[in-house]
């Protein structure tokens, strides 16, 4: 329970089903203005929320720390991807690690039959197992961020708004007099409330605000940056150069410190190198590998699927991307699905390790 509408709803509909209910809040973070601020969840206020919406249904409510948890697998990990040049997913580590990992194991030591989440994903029983689905609300779907989900915690979770509108999920909040139903939803990266990643990133790694050239892909030096995590691949705005044409982010060398631009056509990737693959689509991703799998893919959660095919690289896994995408960087994450259409099934994902035209 972060102490908005969705998990406190999701709470609710448990309790109404009449299943012994546990509310469970993380304290991820203490984070100052995190808790002085509206739409940054797990920290002050949200605990506060959270626990007036326990109280309100009549279910036990506890508080786990794992703060430091958070901290090594989640902030650490997205300052050390960011210093190797690349763009993290925060928000997929701390479902893979902190929330479906360590909380999910948290709930089993306790003896619970399932662990529910206000996520906006449908779980659906197949022949083998439960598979998981993309919402019925394409505007609230978060399949892109739980594809790291492996099939034995998915026959344990359960997604009870997946097939709701966030409409709908106010509505019936309100209609069960929750005191958050009209609360903001949460904003920007949890624990960066400010949407200045940057400035976190120089607390906790003081060597990534060492400058560095700015390099056009000729060679020709066209100025020096602040520090490499101040861009990111497809980046336009900000780079601090004025050259009459306009120039993107395509690549950056962490080592040398340097950043080099080009022009929009050189942003364009055909196929990925993936690290940390993990496959819930039926049978073995050796398999899929092997029989180049055809499918779809989304490297941005924004963004429709698009077709691709799955092969064999180097021992790993890499995809072909048809007809090619723009600024895609290393560290996101490459989320494969059954069909392009809406409800499609989650195939699995892995993280891009590096990209070629």
């Amino acid at each position: 329970m972060s102490g908005g509408v969705d998990s406190s709803l999701t709470a609710a509909l448990v309790k109404r089903a009449g299943y012994d209910t546990v509310g469970i809040t993380l304290q991820l973070y203490d984070h100052g203005e995190a808790m002085a601020r509206k739409g940054a969840c797990c920290a002050g206020q949200d605990i506060m929320d959270a626990r007036g919406v326990a109280d309100r249904l009549g279910v036990p409510h506890y508080v786990l720390d794992y703060e430091d948890r958070f901290r090594q697998s989640v902030i650490d990990d997205f300052a050390d991807s960011y210093l190797a040049g690349e763009t993290p997913v925060p928000c997929v580590r701390c479902n893979q690690t902190v929330k479906f990992r360590d909380l999910l194991g948290a709930a089993r030591e306790l003896g619970a039959s399932a662990l529910v989440t206000g996520h906006y994903v449908r779980s659906v029983p197949g022949p083998r197992g439960i598979e998981m689905h993309q919402a019925a609300d394409p505007d609230r779907d978060q399949s892109y961020f739980l594809f790291a989900t492996t099939q034995a915690q998915l026959d344990f979770l359960r997604f009870p708004l997946g097939g709701m509108t966030k409409t709908e999920t106010r509505e019936m909040a309100a209609a069960l007099h929750l005191p958050v139903a009209s609360k903001p939803d949460s904003q920007d990266i949890c624990f960066v409330p400010s949407g200045d990643y940057a400035s976190i990133i120089r607390k906790l790694r003081p060597e990534s605000g060492e400058p560095g050239d700015i390099v056009h892909a000729d060679g020709r030096v066209l100025g020096q940056h602040p520090g490499i995590i101040n861009f990111t691949v497809g980046q336009r705005k900000g780079l601090g150069i004025a050259t009459g044409e306009p120039l993107f982010v395509i690549r950056i060398e962490p080592s040398a410190r340097r950043v080099i631009v080009g022009p929009r056509e050189m942003l364009r990737t055909a196929r990925l190198s993936l690290r940390d693959v993990n496959w819930i689509g039926g049978g073995s991703l050796d398999e899929a590998v092997a029989g180049g799998r055809s499918l779809f893919v989304k490297v941005r959660s924004t963004q429709p699927p698009r077709e691709a095919r799955l092969f064999a690289e180097r021992g790993g896994v890499g995809v072909d991307l048809a007809g090619g995408e723009f600024g895609v960087a290393a560290g996101q994450a490459c989320v494969f699905y059954d069909r392009a259409g809406g409800a499609a099934r989650v195939l699995g994902g892995g993280f891009i390790e590096r990209v070629a035209a």
